[in-house]
C-alpha cells in the first residue's frame, strides 16, 4: 500500500548532482571538466556574443545589404473586386477605412490604398488613404466619389 511515508520517485528518474572539483576520486577533479589552459578554463571568463573561438564571426563574414527607409509608408492594398464583394454582401454605398476594418480586411493601424484590379459595377463613395490612378478612374466612371482621408 502506498502511504506518504513510503513514497519514492520512479527508478532512474532522479540523478545525482555532478560535484565538480572535489578530488580525483570523483572523476571530475583536476581540471574540473574545463580542459587544459585557455580563457575558458579560467575563472571570470564570459564568452562575448557571437564569438566563434577566433574564427571570423558570421556577422562579420556576411556583408551588410540593402537600405531601410525610415520614412517609408506601408499601405494595405485593397482591390476593386474586394470592394465590389463587400458592397454587394453588406448592401453598402459608402466604403471607408472603418468599414474595411469591421469586415476584417485591415488592421487598426493600417493605411489603405485602393487598387484597380477587378471590375466594379456599383456606384460607391470610397474613402481611403490612397488610390491608384486606375482605381480612381473606375470609381468615378460609375459616378462614385473618391476621398483621401
Amino acid at each position: 500500500m502506498i502511504n506518504l511515508n513510503n513514497l519514492k520517485p520512479a527508478e532512474g528518474s532522479v540523478k545525482k548532482r555532478k560535484r565538480i572539483g572535489r578530488g580525483q576520486g570523483s572523476g571530475h577533479g583536476g581540471t574540473s571538466t574545463r580542459g587544459h589552459k585557455g580563457a575558458q578554463s579560467r575563472s571570470g571568463y564570459s564568452r562575448t556574443r557571437g564569438f566563434e573561438g577566433g574564427q571570423m564571426p558570421l556577422q562579420r563574414v556576411v556583408p551588410k545589404f540593402g537600405f531601410n527607409n525610415v520614412n517609408r509608408v506601408e499601405y494595405k492594398a485593397i482591390n476593386l473586386s474586394t470592394l465590389q464583394n463587400l458592397a454587394e454582401s453588406n448592401n453598402l454605398s459608402v466604403v471607408d477605412v472603418q468599414t474595411l476594418r469591421d469586415a476584417g480586411l485591415t488592421s487598426k493601424n493600417d493605411r489603405v490604398k485602393i487598387l484597380g484590379n477587378g471590375a466594379l459595377t456599383l456606384k460607391l463613395d470610397v474613402k481611403a488613404h490612397a488610390f491608384s490612378k486606375s482605381a480612381k478612374e473606375a470609381i468615378e466612371k460609375l459616378e462614385g466619389t473618391t476621398e483621401i482621408v
